[in-house]
């Protein structure tokens, strides 16, 4: 009688399967890098700007800035974001739009429109039927470092929210990065894992990449 110790024996469609399943694995993980590669050189060297003040790097000094006056037609619509939408389409203006200041006057709405590149600040008097438009124009230096933390959503501000179709497919391009990111994590485990010649330098990294990560995510709070 069997131990009950004892592993049961693997069938030869197990084997197959498991065999089908590491192919498949190593495709995947090989295909989702490339996929990923761009968006990765992204990140990685957008936040390398974030992170030094390199000369080279500088994009708000070299800004271009331009100031604009145009006639409107008062938007018939009801409420803030819909007299802006009203108010954009009037001026051909695109972007995410964004508010600066709290709407405390019936006639005067002032708001922030932006894009990768370009930020417009619009006042329109709607008494006047004149709206004053400033648009600062950015570098690529500028580009790359907005992309980095492009999301139309502040975390301490709830007046604030998507409202342009661009800004949804980048925010679901970035969620499908972190996502790939993680499958592409998880497949990396299962290869090294296959090559048990690499399996004890392999946990050896693994355990100073996670003492690595501990001391940043958990570490800092008892430094004073």
């Amino acid at each position: 009688m069997p131990s009950s110790t004892e592993q049961p024996p693997s069938t030869p469609e197990t084997v197959a399967r498991v065999g089908s399943l590491a192919i498949w694995n190593r495709k995947f993980h090989y295909y989702l890098g490339l996929y990923l590669l761009l968006f990765l050189w992204l990140f990685a060297f957008t936040g390398l700007l974030l992170n030094h003040q390199w000369k080279f790097a500088e994009f708000w000094d070299a800004r271009k800035t331009t100031n604009l006056e145009r006639d409107i037609v008062p938007p018939r619509v009801q409420g803030d974001l819909a007299q802006a939408r009203d108010l954009m389409l009037q001026l051909h203006i695109r972007g995410e739009i964004e508010w600066t200041s709290g709407h405390a006057d019936a006639r005067q709405l002032n708001f922030r429109v932006s894009r990768p590149g370009h930020i417009l600040e619009i006042r329109a008097d709607l008494d006047s039927n004149k709206a004053t438009i400033q648009r600062i124009d950015l570098n690529g230096w500028g580009v790359a470092r907005i992309l980095h933390t492009f999301t139309g959503v502040r975390l301490d501000d709830t007046s604030n929210t998507r409202d342009w179709i661009a800004t949804w497919v980048w925010a679901i391009a970035m969620d499908a990065v972190a996502v790939g990111m993680i499958v592409l994590v998880v497949g990396g485990l299962w290869l090294w894992w296959e090559r048990t010649s690499k399996r004890r330098l392999g946990a050896l990294v693994l355990l100073l990449g996670a003492v690595s990560c501990g001391f940043f995510c958990l570490g800092l709070r008892w430094i004073y």
